[in-house]
């Protein structure tokens, strides 16, 4: 079955126990990381995780229905989590789905699939989508306002009433991305020491005491930086970035939302549209408007859908090398910034 950011939970809830195979994919990473990580929570017993790179499955495409094959080593149930770009899987679920037909995956253990840079109309996506056994969930890129409605419902959950614009100012500073925002929710509730039995009214001062991202002190002048080709700026928001202590994989999500964010635009931008009126029209925040006009005339066409793939490289290469994170994220962003620069 197929369902979207709206409704994953739903049908997650509706096919229960019958649900064994789970496909988030989009241009909403971290959308679809934090959907996995709930329709998860709901398991009766999630268990152990047994966490698989594209790479492991591409290698051996068994491997997939394996490992949900197998038992841990203390007898416990598990869940497979796999965390794959593109079409990596495509071979190991095609397999799974010969198997399973075959009736060699009964008693499996739930397996969970965060697909970046794929769509529900990927061939991974179209293998699954007839399946009443399996779930589709494609992401969108997210907007200020879906976004700020996420985070009420977060303080809400965590016992806090959000007063004025809050909930739009948290959404901002974490980037539209809600596994941040999540994050600013959660310290914000302990600080206050706020819970659904004992709820607390929250306020920007309380915010400003604990706030980790702001549009000053966060990624996004970074990310600017680098998409907007300003060479002579980037050296300075490095060095911020090591003094500060920005986590490079966190900074890398920021330039994955941007760059699917500017291949929402382009794919909406006719030739002779106003930019101005373009963005506002699209529900950009009006202080992202120069930023993002000027990315806008930069990564266009060819040139973004070579920099998604690129972009998820270098996550993925975050990931395996944490002890040299912030240098291979320098070197790429130097690269990225030269490039964007030439287009002037």
């Amino acid at each position: 079955m197929k369902a979207t950011q709206r409704d994953y939970a739903q049908a997650a809830q509706k096919a229960g126990k019958a649900l064994r195979i789970c496909f988030f994919c989009g241009a909403d990473e971290a959308g679809a990381s934090a959907a996995a990580k709930k329709v998860i929570a709901t398991l009766d017993e999630p268990g152990e995780r047994v966490e698989l790179s594209g790479q492991d499955l591409k290698s051996d495409p068994s491997r997939l229905l394996d490992e949900a094959r197998s038992t841990s080593l203390f007898g416990d149930s598990r869940h497979i989590y796999a965390r794959v770009s593109g079409e990596d899987a495509h071979e190991a679920i095609k397999t799974y789905c010969e198997l399973a037909d075959l009736g060699d995956a009964a008693g499996a253990w739930p397996i969970f699939i965060v697909a970046t840079s794929a769509t529900d109309k990927s061939r991974s996506a179209k293998l699954l989508i007839k399946r009443a056994d399996a779930l589709v969930a494609i992401f969108y890129p997210p907007d200020l306002r879906s976004v700020t409605a996420d985070v009420r419902a977060m303080a809400d959950a965590a016992g806090m009433r959000l007063n004025g614009n809050l909930a739009e100012r948290i959404a901002h500073a974490a980037g539209l991305d809600v596994r941040l925002a999540q994050s600013e929710v959660d310290k914000l509730a302990l600080y206050l020491d706020a819970s659904p039995q004992s709820p607390k009214q929250a306020n920007p001062d309380d915010f400003d005491m604990i706030g980790a991202s702001t549009e000053e002190d966060g990624f996004m002048p970074l990310v600017n930086a680098a998409l907007g080709g300003e060479v002579r700026k980037l050296p300075g928001e490095l060095r911020r970035m090591r003094e500060v202590s920005l986590n490079p994989v966190a900074v890398t999500l920021a330039l994955e939302r941007r760059a699917a964010q500017l291949a929402r635009l382009s794919a909406n931008l006719r030739p002779g549209d106003d930019m101005q009126q373009f963005l506002k029209s699209q529900g950009v925040f009006f202080r992202e408007h120069r930023e993002i006009g000027d990315q806008l005339q930069r990564w266009s066409g060819g040139k973004l859908e070579r920099l998604v793939p690129r972009l998820t490289q270098l996550h993925r290469s975050l990931l395996a090398n944490s002890q040299t994170a912030e240098l291979i994220l320098s070197q790429e962003l130097a690269q990225i910034a030269r490039y964007a620069a030439a287009r002037r």
